[in-house]
């Protein structure tokens, strides 16, 4: 486990990042007990469902594709409610048993396209360093404060602003956050997790393989891949959203907090009970990032128990849809902002610097 993970499981479990740490540690504690008729009823509400709708959509292809595309919009949901299971798993949340958690991750990685230790890696990283200035590009989605991107020239100022594009975070992310990057080994990886990314490599082309051949490769692509894109796009949004919004917590390193960038930089997305449903809770990110071992089904108790999570960050839905035109950090006023607020800051500033230049010539 690298340095950055590590402290993300040191910071979750021991509670030292915080002086209120000991506090919330005890008081979670109970929360973070997996309960295994639970765990087998999320696994019931979510892969199966997806597995039986996708053949479902198998079906219906041989009556019409529409019908196939309406059946995609509820797979997709169970797909992303299975990678929430994967997620938990990740955590070592989902069941009692440490090893139990580890095999089943591996097995729903193959239904999310994700090598699970590798996975599991960067996305403890995500946790050691969420809101932290000094310690962005881990696991995130990569931000620039308003100075950085302003001396970037003009190329990479068009690239930054086509990654923020929602139709390229939206449309083609999920390709390459599902499809594409974890099929990469980094150079730099541990052999673990190199071994993670081919292991899960050499499974998934034995499987997708052998459905080819059993229904052929074009029904296969039209059964996975609406499904899969939208719900990438909608796990995307769900990630973006719960720390991208607008008075969201970022610090430089000498003052950040694992606390406080959980309460304070992670949301609670209040979305539809149907939604909810279909998100496993994530949604309540503040309690999540707070206490990572604490599986989806006791989200939302250890919310409405805990007063300690009733004067968080909130949004609805559409606040979240509206968290999509942030795209810069701005170190002056510490709030993210658009494009177009940054640069009237900026011609904000600079009017005020000559008013104040031209006050001192005449005086």
């Amino acid at each position: 486990m690298s340095q950055a993970a590590a402290s993300a499981t040191r910071a979750a479990n021991a509670g030292t990042a915080h002086p209120a740490g000991a506090y919330w540690r005890d008081t979670l504690a109970p929360y973070a007990r997996p309960h295994l008729g639970r765990s087998l009823l999320d696994l019931l509400t979510s892969v199966v469902p997806y597995l039986a709708l996708s053949v479902a959509m198998y079906e219906a292809l041989h009556v019409s594709y529409l019908l196939a595309l309406l059946i995609a919009v509820p797979a997709a949901g169970f797909l992303v409610r299975t990678f929430i299971l994967f997620h938990d798993c990740t955590h070592g949340s989902f069941l009692p048993s440490k090893r139990a958690n580890i095999w089943l991750g591996r097995v729903l990685g193959l239904f999310v396209y994700s090598p699970f230790l590798r996975w599991r890696h960067d996305h403890a990283i995500h946790h050691a360093t969420s809101g932290d200035l000094d310690r962005r590009g881990g696991g995130d989605v990569r931000t620039l404060t308003v100075s950085e991107y302003m001396e970037l020239p003009p190329r990479s100022k068009l690239a930054y602003r086509l990654f923020r594009h929602p139709l390229i975070m939206f449309g083609v992310g999920p390709i390459v956050a599902l499809v594409v990057g974890p099929r990469i080994v980094p150079r730099t990886a541990r052999p673990r997790l190199r071994r993670s990314v081919i292991g899960t490599n050499i499974a998934l082309a034995l499987l997708v393989g052998a459905l080819c051949w059993a229904i052929g490769w074009e029904d296969y692509l039209l059964v996975q891949a609406p499904t899969v894109l939208m719900a990438g796009s909608a796990g995307i949004w769900l990630f973006y959203v719960q720390h991208q919004f607008e008075d969201a917590y970022w610090e430089s390193a000498e003052g950040w907090s694992y606390a406080d960038a959980a309460l304070r930089g992670s949301s609670y997305l209040k979305l539809p009970k149907v939604l909810q449903f279909f998100s496993g809770n994530i949604g309540l990110h503040h309690v999540h990032h707070l206490s990572s071992r604490i599986p989806n089904y006791n989200l939302q108790r250890a919310h409405d128990e805990n007063p300690i999570f009733h004067d968080v960050p909130t949004l609805t839905f559409m606040d979240g849809m509206r968290c999509v035109r942030f795209k810069l950090y701005d170190e002056d006023s510490r709030r993210l902002v658009t494009f177009g607020q940054a640069r009237d800051g900026l011609a904000a500033a600079g009017a005020k610097g000559e008013r104040h230049s031209a006050g001192s010539a005449a005086r």
